[in-house]
């Protein structure tokens, strides 16, 4: 590569750039003012935005005590808020308790008094209502009479006659509703509290025998200081990351989509730089206009946050160590963006279709970092691993100070923060040197055209837009039916259950797709006959593949625990440890082999081999193959089978060697079941290949383990040198990846 290319590309992509005046008030001049003109806009809204008060109406309040008093006037008494001046917040309206002209008085029977409340309170326009029974007042002053004869005349305590609650009603049509109850509910645990207090102190005791202590919550400045920081460590890893995503996806679309409708792009291409150099110029260009969108958003948030910490005391300054660490996050996570943005750009054959790839760059990335404002996500190895989500988690946790924390976790976040930039990167190089991604011309869509030439161009084969249709059905089809799931109460249920699932969520969405999208069958499915020994192969592979599993699953419940679902898992466990095993053995081995294998090793597989690339076709039914499945660790474990298994219908060429594999290996996991300490006894042998029982389940020992791996390892590398390949054996339509074939 010529770096003396990579700079005046470089240098002609700023330049560019910079003769745009709307380009540069957006990345250097609107984030300096935009959020100082929020502070200021925010500032002058809030006298606005002022505490009205909300209306309550009290039922039945005639004859309450008043010793200690509820009300004063018309609010509630200053001394039951913690602040007096609260008691204005809630404007209290008495119902008659007799019937004025027109009215009726509240009825005695707590159903109808309820009914009657809520009428009034929606023909009022009351936000919440307190009803007192009828009969409140009465049995509250007998209690407390019977407490203080009772301490005059030396007699011993006895269970006092319950008294009725007070009830709190709502206007469910008013927004402030359940605000204006929780308000009501302190006040009235206030009062109680007090009533209490004075019946204690009529009968003689002394308050502090019913609660000897009050916890208090006392902090210092340095508290103060590190709440303060606690908050900016959430604030600004976001920040970086959405500001340098959206920063590297406008420049990004002017470069590349922008450069098509100008008739720019091929004079680039035509030039002595090679593709390479072209990308990495580009490249270098997006990030640097990345990079200073997000800096300067930074830079005027912190100005602003400087200002607002004098008119607001209990928010500190940022802390100063997010001057250190947000600048040394930033290059990989605008490489990153930098490298997707580019690479969408690329794909679009507009400037306006390029505009829409927005959406969907931003809907997977919000998750990933808006995960991180949840105080129980911590910095932990399998967090650390997420993209994006364990870089923010480690922003956080070192601009909250605790740096021996976040640098144990330096080298995972920056393996796997490295490992997505170098593939995004790859991606992009792979999109320029595309020439039917970079010249794609847009066409008009006419359905009726459009479907009639899909229908007549068929081929033995999906195409990679139909493997992808399928695999998306099918993941629609699993969030649905995941909403009606219940916990089966038997082994019959469970067993209808499963069946039903590879049907309809399987089966039913790859037969559906395939009606319509190819001509044969065998092509597609792979049904063909391998030969005997990658058959054997794969038997043996899945004998010795399981004691890795077994491990690995071990390794992902340390990394990602189980929650709640775990007491599920473990009823589920029960049903099937119920079942004789040859049933076991038909529904969850038999069963997902023939259907899953079909789909994902059959279907899916042929659709994306035909993008050219057999290790990415391998990969992204692999991917898909874990997200059909139940929960998370079930998913990485799944995914991690399916790359194996895709590897086999690879080199193989057949559909049956998965099978085998996908067969035995399910058999071996429900066998593992049904070993207890009688079928070690009768079975010596288990114990050479099992760990002592304990509570994380049945293991293998690690020696078998590690002689399971190098098995694996061995015929994996056997089946890769084979010198025969089965897909040249597929016609030249099908072998060839879909751009080469539908270029010129």
């Amino acid at each position: 590569m010529n770096w003396q290319n990579v700079k005046w590309i470089l240098l002609r992509e700023v330049r560019d750039q910079l003769r745009d005046r709307r380009t540069a008030f957006m990345i250097f001049i609107l984030p300096l003012l935009l959020y100082p003109l929020l502070g200021v806009s925010f500032m002058q809204f809030s006298h606005f935005l002022l505490k009205k008060p909300s209306r309550v109406l009290v039922i039945g309040a005639r004859q309450l005590p008043e010793d200690p008093p509820l009300f004063e006037g018309a609010r509630f008494h200053p001394s039951l808020f913690s602040d007096s001046r609260e008691a204005d917040l809630l404007e209290v309206s008495f119902a008659r308790e007799e019937p004025a002209e027109g009215g009726t008085p509240p009825p005695a029977d707590p159903e109808e008094r309820r009914q009657w409340a809520r009428r009034e309170l929606e023909r009022g326009g009351f936000d919440a209502g307190v009803v007192f029974p009828a009969d409140f007042s009465v049995r509250l002053a007998r209690v407390r009479q019977m407490a203080a004869q009772r301490s005059a005349a030396d007699e011993p305590a006895a269970k006092p006659e319950p008294v009725p609650s007070p009830e709190i009603v709502l206007n469910s049509s008013k927004a402030k509703a359940e605000i204006t109850a929780a308000w009501l509910r302190n006040v009235l645990r206030g009062w109680s509290d007090r009533i209490g207090d004075a019946t204690l102190q009529a009968s003689g005791v002394p308050v502090a025998a019913a609660r000897p202590f009050t916890p208090s919550v006392e902090q210092t400045d340095q508290d103060k200081h590190r709440r303060s920081a606690r908050m900016w460590a959430q604030l600004f890893p976001i920040m970086m990351v959405l500001w340098a995503m959206t920063g590297a996806f406008y420049p990004a679309v002017d470069l590349c989509a922008g450069e098509k409708e100008r008739g720019t792009l091929e004079t680039l291409l035509s030039s002595p730089a090679k593709r390479i150099e072209i990308v990495v110029g580009k490249l270098l260009t997006i990030m640097l206009f990345s990079m200073a969108t997000s800096l300067l958003n930074l830079l005027s948030v912190a100005a602003t946050g400087l200002a607002v910490v004098r008119v607001m005391p209990d928010v500190g300054p940022p802390p100063w160590q997010a001057w250190i660490w947000l600048p040394v996050a930033l290059i990989p996570v605008a490489a990153l963006f930098s490298a997707l943005c580019l690479a969408l750009a690329a794909f679009a054959r507009s400037t306006k279709e390029g505009q829409y790839y927005l959406m969907p760059l931003l809907l997977i990335t919000m998750p990933l970092v808006l995960a991180t404002l949840s105080p129980s996500l911590e910095l932990t190895v399998g967090n650390a691993i997420i993209p994006v989500t364990g870089l923010c988690l480690l922003l956080r946790t070192l601009l909250e100070g605790q740096t021996t924390t976040a640098l144990t976790m330096l080298a995972p976040v920056a393996a796997v923060t490295l490992a997505c930039c170098y593939l995004a990167i790859r991606w992009a190089v792979e999109q320029f040197n595309s020439e039917t991604v970079l010249f794609r011309e847009g066409e008009r869509l006419d359905l009726i055209l459009w479907a009639k030439q899909f229908w007549r161009e068929r081929g033995p084969t999906p195409t990679v837009a139909a493997a992808a249709w399928c695999g998306v059905l099918i993941l629609l089809t699993k969030f649905f039916l995941s909403l009606n799931a219940q916990l089966p109460a038997d082994f019959a249920q469970f067993a209808r259950s499963t069946v039903a699932t590879q049907l309809l969520m399987i089966a039913l969405p790859t037969a559906l797709v395939a009606a319509v999208s190819i001509r044969g069958v065998r092509q597609t499915f792979l049904l063909f006959w391998p030969g005997v020994g990658p058959v054997a192969a794969a038997a043996a592979m899945a004998l010795a593949f399981h004691p890795v599993v077994v491990s690995l699953q071990s390794l992902v419940m340390w990394l990602y625990p189980m929650g709640p679902d775990i007491e599920a898992l473990r009823r589920l466990e029960t049903v099937i440890v119920q079942a004789p095993l040859w049933q076991l053995v038909l529904v969850m081995a038999l069963l997902p082999a023939v259907c899953e294998e079909a789909t994902f090793r059959g279907f899916i597989l042929s659709g994306f081999r035909r993008s050219g690339h057999p290790l990415q076709a391998v990969v992204f039914s692999a991917l898909l193959f874990g997200f059909a499945h139940g929960f998370l660790q079930q998913m990485i474990i799944t995914a991690a089978v399916g790359l194996i298994v895709g590897f086999l219908a690879i080199r193989s060429g057949s559909l049956l060697p998965g099978v085998v594999f996908h067969l035995i290996h399910n058999t071996l996991a429900v066998s593992l079941t049904r070993v207890d300490v009688e079928l070690r006894s009768q079975w010596p042998v288990l114990d050479w290949l099992l760990s002592p029982p304990g509570d994380g389940g049945v293991q293998y020992r690690l020696p078998v383990v590690i002689g399971g791996a190098v098995v694996v390892t061995v015929l994996i590398a056997w089946l890769a040198v084979r010198s025969t390949d089965p897909w040249a054996a597929l016609s030249l339509r099908d072998a060839l990846p879909d751009r080469e074939r539908n270029s010129p």
